[in-house]
């Protein structure tokens, strides 16, 4: 439960909003006891065809009598007591006492009754039995108005709370996912990423928003009546609780059950939006090898093993209500048999247990009853909030195990700055593995002069993209160093290293925005001319004002799937202009286009490379020619660096990759 309550603290950033929802609550719960007691009027008032005054009055005089019996008891006691023996003395000495305290008490009802009840009921109360129970009937009305009102206005509150936690949670979720590495968040897969942020922090809220509303408000109801029916008689209100204990037993194995269950469902929840995930993605691949029956057995057996998880949780939540109507019953019964007892045989004692100074009268009894019936339905409510509770600490559990881990790249406490501009790039000795016992880069050493243009060639899973991946900080090495400027960049604040960087990969990626927007994702402070000259340089502006219908505050839709693949291409190459970084890092970045723009694309970069530093990886013999140096890696090593011509001569993987044993032979 320790989750589920930093959920609940997210509401107290709203103080006045807890506040709120809080009074109402308490207002309902007295204005439901109070309403119960409008009982004892009517059953020992005016159904013995009397008004309140007339018992005031009637109730006033049988305290006089009750204290002149008690002052004859004494004086006989005490007229008694000079005689008697020593052992008898000490319990003529005990009664006495006993006498006296009883009338000290009986002497103070009878103080509230004369001087302040009596007086407030000749005044303002009906003095006739049926004007007695139309006063009575009034009462009710008003306090059940007012219990409406509050109840609206807590209903109202405890939503907005519920909202508001909901918002917070998301909004916090989504700032610690946005802290992870690149490592630990590619661990959670899209399906379960979504699961999270949408089902668990609804279910999360959902669950603090019900605490604060009927697991509050209720609860506050079952007390103000515990309350009442301990004021008409604490000793067999205990005697009619004692089927409690083993009911709050089994009540906790339920909700451990249920938190269990709902906890299990949630991950296998994920499973779903995984599969829809990958339907949606993949649903060319599908059409073409006409697997839609394949898919939807998939879909199905998925589905189904949700299905059975939720059927647990109904099967457990179905208990739930029978175990405490049981309950409630077993209370009843226990609180009619021992208060019928005491009124129909008129007695003062239980078991040898002193119930009462006097024997119950049944509007006593009848408002205890009344008063149990009025924590039983409460009890009742409750249940129904009973698997919400459950649920969203399930939901609170698997949204904080994302939310508290903790990146594996961390920013120095005194990290040094870049110089400006910066130096050589240097790797030395670096080893990687995404997974251990499977390294991907193996001793890698290499070294970039500032101003240097250098390509990276081989073929897939050699470590190409890995090494630039290492270069931006993404991942650390397993062993060796990157250093820039000759600091490691373990030392530098990634941001500041970052903001060094322009990088445009192969997977191209834009937000659901405007063409301005995305573009100007490379820098936010810069102007429109800024960006619209970006995008020239970029050979996209002619396309952007020509083809888009709105120009450059186009939406480009969710991954800017309005555009082609060039386009979009066209779009991130302007974006890293746009930046002016000191490094520039192309991965496979001219992979998507055309044919017609490569030309103009490569001037561009021949003019945007001249004096900076930039790493390129690609295949393409017209980019490779843009490199002042070509490194060729296999197997996670550097085989060969040189130019162009001297690769060509020498080595024979790198003639393969650039494909020039097909060219000489055509």
């Amino acid at each position: 439960m320790k989750n589920f309550y930093r959920v609940i603290s997210l509401a107290f950033r709203h103080k006045l909003t807890v506040a709120a929802s809080l009074l109402c609550s308490l207002a309902v719960a007295v204005l439901w006891g109070g309403n119960i007691t409008a009982i004892y009027p009517v059953v020992d008032v005016i159904m013995l065809n009397k008004s309140i005054p007339q018992y005031v009055d009637e109730k006033s005089a049988e305290l006089d009598a009750h204290i002149a019996a008690i002052d004859a008891r004494l004086a006989d006691l005490r007229g008694r007591l000079p005689g008697a023996a020593a052992k008898e003395q000490s319990r003529l000495k005990a009664e006495i006492s006993d006498e006296q305290f009883r009338r000290t008490k009986k002497l103070s009802e009878l103080t509230w009754y004369r001087d302040y009840a009596a007086p407030l009921a000749h005044r303002w109360l009906p003095t006739t039995p049926f004007r007695t129970l139309f006063a009575v009937c009034g009462f009710l009305v008003v306090g059940t108005f007012l219990k409406s009102v509050f109840r609206v206005l807590g209903a109202y509150y405890t939503s907005r709370l519920g909202h508001l936690i909901q918002f917070e949670l998301r909004k916090e979720f989504y700032r610690k996912t946005l802290r992870l590495d690149l490592a630990t968040f590619r661990q959670t897969s899209p399906g379960d990423f979504m699961n999270r942020i949408l089902g668990d922090v609804g279910a999360a809220a959902l669950g603090a928003q019900n605490v604060f509303g009927m697991a509050i408000r209720e609860p506050m109801k079952v007390i103000v009546c515990l309350i009442g029916a301990a004021w008409v008689s604490w000793q067999l209100l205990l005697i009619t609780l004692i089927s409690v204990p083993l009911a709050a037993y089994a009540i906790q194995w339920l909700a451990k059950s249920l938190k269990r269950a709902n906890r299990k469902a949630i991950q296998e929840f994920a499973f779903v939006f995984d599969r829809i995930e990958e339907m949606i993605g993949g649903f060319k691949v599908i059409k073409a090898f006409t697997q839609e029956s394949h898919e939807r057995s998939r879909f199905h057996r998925t589905s189904k093993q949700v299905y059975k998880r939720w059927m647990r949780i109904a099967m457990y939540d179905s208990l739930v209500s029978p175990l405490t109507e049981t309950m409630g019953i077993l209370i009843i019964v226990a609180a009619v048999l021992c208060g019928g007892y005491l009124v129909l045989n008129q007695q003062t004692h239980l078991f040898g247990i002193r119930i009462s100074e006097e024997p119950l009268t049944h509007g006593w009894l009848t408002l205890f009853y009344a008063m149990l019936a009025g924590a039983s339905d409460p009890g009742r409510r409750l249940t129904a909030a009973f698997n919400s509770l459950q649920q969203g600490a399930a939901a609170a559990d698997h949204l904080y195990e994302l939310m508290d881990r903790q990146s594996a790249l961390k920013d120095p406490e005194r990290p040094k700055p870049l110089p400006d501009p910066l130096g050589a790039v240097e790797f030395n000795n670096v080893t990687f593995a995404y997974r251990p016992a499977e390294p991907v880069l193996r001793s890698v050493s290499l070294r970039i002069e500032p101003g240097e243009t250098v390509a990276v060639i081989g073929p897939n899973g050699c470590g190409k993209s890995t090494l630039m991946n290492l270069m931006t900080r993404f991942y650390d090495p397993a062993s060796g160093s990157i250093c820039v400027s000759g600091i490691d960049v373990r030392d530098v604040r990634r941001r500041d290293l970052l903001e060094r960087i322009g990088l445009v990969t192969q997977e191209t990626l834009l937000f659901d925005d405007t063409v301005a927007e995305n573009i100007r994702y490379g820098r936010f402070n810069a102007s429109r001319g800024e960006i619209e000259e970006a995008a020239r340089r970029a050979h996209a502006h002619r396309f952007i004002t020509e083809q888009l219908k709105e120009g450059y505050e186009t939406r480009v839709g969710p991954g800017g799937n309005r555009l082609s693949g060039g386009q979009r291409q066209r779009i991130a190459l302007a974006r890293a202009i746009l930046r002016d970084p000191d490094l520039l890092i192309l991965d496979e970045a001219t992979s998507q286009i055309d044919v017609e723009s490569e030309q103009l694309i490569h001037e561009v970069l021949a003019e945007f490379t001249r004096g900076r530093t930039a790493i390129i990886i690609t295949h393409r013999p017209s980019t490779l020619a843009l490199a002042h140096r070509i490194v060729v890696m296999e197997a996670g090593r550097i085989v060969d660096v040189g130019t162009y011509d001297q690769l060509a001569g020498r080595c024979q993987l790198f003639r393969r990759l650039s494909h020039l044993e097909l060219r000489e032979a055509a």
